[in-house]
C-alpha cells in the first residue's frame, strides 16, 4: 500500500473528530463531558475486544493502561475542561500545539533528530489554526489554558509512546485494548464528579453510537494504523484537519459565517500539513538501540 493511501486513510480520523463538537452540542445533553467520554470509549473498546477476541499479555497491562490514560482518559478530560473554560478558538489553537510537542518528545523518547522543516510546518500550522478559529471573544483563563496544554501534552506523549511501545499486534487490537483501558479509567471518575444522566432520548443514543463506533472505534483504528506506517511527527500534523473540519461543518450545517481571514487560515493549515508530510519523507530518523 502506498504512502498516499496511508495518508488518505489516516486523515479520515481527524476529519471524523472534527464532527465531535457538532454532534455533542446538537444532539447530546450538556454538562456531562466525562460521562460522554466514558460512553464513547468503553463500549467501543469492548466491541473491538469482541471482534479481536484477544486480551493483552499480563506484562503488557501497565503500558496499555498508561497509553489508554494518555490517549483517551486524560486527553478527553483536559479537552472538555478546556472547551468549557475557553472559547473554542483558544482551545483549538492550544490543541494544535500537539504537533510541536510530538517532535520534541520523539527526539527524547525515540531518538529522532529534530527536523527543522517539520518544526516550521508545525509552527505555521498552529498559526493557521489560530487564524481559522480565534475570534475577538478569545479569553485566557489560566485553568483552561493549563487544561488545553495538558491535553496536547497527553495526546503527544501517548502518540510517541504508542510508537515506542509498539506491540506485535494489529492496529485493531491495540485500539481495542487502549479504548477499553481508557474507558475503565473514565467510568469511576464520571460516577464521582458528575450527576446521573437525564432521561435518554433516541437522538442521544444515536449521537453516542456515532461517537463510540465511528468517532472512537473506527477512527482510532485508522489513527493507530497510521502511526505504525507514517510515524508520530507526520501523524500529528494530520490532526490539524480536525479544527478545519469543525469550522467547515459549522459553516455548512449551522449557517455560521466563514470570514476571509478564516479562509486564509484554512489554506495555511492545509499547506502546513502538506509541508509536514513532505518534510517527513526526508532522511532524518535515528533510532536508539533496543
Amino acid at each position: 500500500m502506498t504512502r498516499s493511501t496511508d495518508l488518505v486513510l489516516t486523515v479520515l480520523a481527524p476529519v471524523v473528530w472534527g464532527s465531535t463538537y457538532y454532534v455533542t452540542t446538537e444532539f447530546l445533553p450538556h454538562g456531562y463531558p466525562v460521562t460522554i467520554a466514558a460512553l464513547r470509549a468503553l463500549p467501543a473498546g469492548l466491541l473491538l475486544l469482541a471482534v479481536t477476541r484477544r486480551l493483552p499479555e499480563r506484562e503488557w497491562l501497565g503500558r496499555i493502561f498508561i497509553l489508554g490514560a494518555l490517549n483517551f482518559a486524560v486527553f478527553w478530560i483536559c479537552l472538555f475542561v478546556a472547551a468549557y473554560r475557553l472559547p473554542g478558538g483558544v482551545a483549538a489553537t492550544l490543541g494544535a500545539t500537539q504537533a510541536l510537542l510530538v517532535i520534541v518528545l520523539a527526539r527524547g523518547l525515540l531518538g529522532m533528530a529534530i527536523n527543522l522543516p517539520a518544526v516550521a510546518a508545525a509552527a505555521t500550522g498552529v498559526g493557521g489554526v489560530a487564524l481559522l478559529v480565534l475570534g475577538p471573544e478569545a479569553a485566557l483563563d489560566p485553568v483552561g489554558i493549563a487544561a488545553g496544554l495538558g491535553g496536547s501534552a497527553s495526546m503527544a506523549a501517548g502518540t510517541v509512546l504508542s510508537r515506542k511501545w509498539q506491540l506485535p499486534v494489529s492496529a485493531l487490537t491495540v485500539t481495542a485494548w487502549q479504548l477499553t483501558a481508557g474507558g475503565l479509567i473514565l467510568v469511576p471518575f464520571a460516577l464521582v464528579v458528575e450527576p446521573p444522566l437525564p432521561p435518554i432520548e433516541v437522538r442521544h443514543l444515536g449521537a453516542v453510537a456515532y461517537l463510540s463506533l465511528i468517532g472512537a472505534a473506527v477512527s482510532y483504528v485508522l489513527w493507530f494504523r497510521g502511526l505504525a506506517r507514517l510515524g508520530p511527527a507526520p501523524l500529528s500534523m494530520l490532526g490539524m484537519m480536525s479544527p478545519v473540519t469543525a469550522v467547515l461543518l459549522g459553516w455548512v450545517l449551522l449557517g455560521q459565517e466563514l470570514s476571509p481571514v478564516q479562509m486564509i487560515g484554512a489554506v495555511i493549515v492545509l499547506s502546513s500539513i502538506w509541508a509536514g508530510q513532505h518534510a517527513a519523507t526526508q532522511p532524518r530518523l535515528r533510532m536508539p538501540a533496543h
